[in-house]
């Protein structure tokens, strides 16, 4: 695989592509699923080159429950609104083969119809929760197709023990983090109280406003002195010491991350989480 700074250095190398819309006076090459939107092409950036590499071709799989059963074209019209919007889930990643392979992003126009799957599934299956988990571990055995915008919504219209249907985000790690993607996915909801709305988060104010008289002092002694013992502990691991040996790495085999893989979830009380959290004085 190639460093960072490799790919930097092809990345400067590039210079600014254009693009003509299909149709608009240039002749195409072939038909194309997408029709490519006149606009100066953006690089990507140096993460998201790293995830199209073989060992890190990673996809972010998300499940979210619903109360009452997805309607396909409601949430089609949501769509155009709201995540279409962002430029990263409208525009395809181009490789340049004559550039090095050097990828950009280039907006087009999405068709939602082979974004948003809505699979035929056995109503009466006699393990609702199992045909979502074989579901899911399927998804993380194949990949998506560069010609379209990679990222994918399946609308699992089934009841499981959890919910009355289940959404299934699947979306290339290249057009982002989890915290990112959570923040992106939570901007196109709206308060069910004001359909114009944003949904708010609760924030804690801080019960000591004055950090120096509040055992600011120490708390800064403590940090400066717990990241002097990572930093060496990092260090050693990275010169002789070794990882525990768990079930996990005991059967690790070169080659597993392009093996099958088992998705299982379980859902957990809100309560018990807030007594973990009380017990360990932790921060919301």
């Amino acid at each position: 695989m190639e460093s960072v700074n490799d790919l930097d250095s092809k990345q400067q190398a590039l210079k600014p592509i254009r693009t003509k819309i299909a149709g608009g006076g240039e002749e195409e090459s072939g038909k194309k699923p997408y029709d490519i939107v006149e606009e100066e092409e953006e690089p990507l950036s140096p993460a998201a080159r790293i995830f199209h590499e073989p060992n890190f071709n990673v996809y972010i799989i998300a499940i979210m429950g619903w109360k009452t059963k997805m309607d396909l074209q409601v949430l089609k019209a949501n769509f155009v609104h709201t995540l279409l919007k962002h430029p990263r889930f409208s525009s395809l990643q181009v490789k340049d083969d004559d550039k090095d392979g050097a990828m950009r992003y280039v907006r087009t126009k999405v068709d939602l119809d082979k974004h948003i799957i809505m699979p035929d599934l056995d109503q009466k299956t006699e393990s609702a929760d199992k045909l979502v988990e074989d579901y899911i571990s399927d998804l993380s055995k194949t990949s998506m197709d560069l010609s379209k915008p990679l990222w994918e919504f399946h609308i699992l219209n089934i009841k499981t023990s959890d919910a009355e249907s289940l959404g299934v985000f699947r979306i290339h790690h290249s057009l982002g983090d989890g915290v990112s993607l959570m923040s992106l996915v939570l901007a196109c909801t709206r308060q069910v109280s004001d359909s114009k709305a944003l949904p708010t988060l609760p924030v804690q104010k801080s019960s000591n406003p004055n950090p120096v008289k509040s055992g600011g002092v120490w708390s800064l002694i403590k940090m400066v002195w717990y990241t002097f013992v990572d930093v060496l502990m990092f260090i050693a691991t990275a010169l002789f010491l070794k990882d525990t040996v768990t079930p996990l790495t005991r059967h690790r085999k070169k080659g597993v991350g392009s093996g099958s893989r088992r998705f299982a979830y379980r859902t957990v009380s809100f309560d018990d989480i807030k007594l973990v959290k009380n017990a360990m004085n932790t921060v919301s």
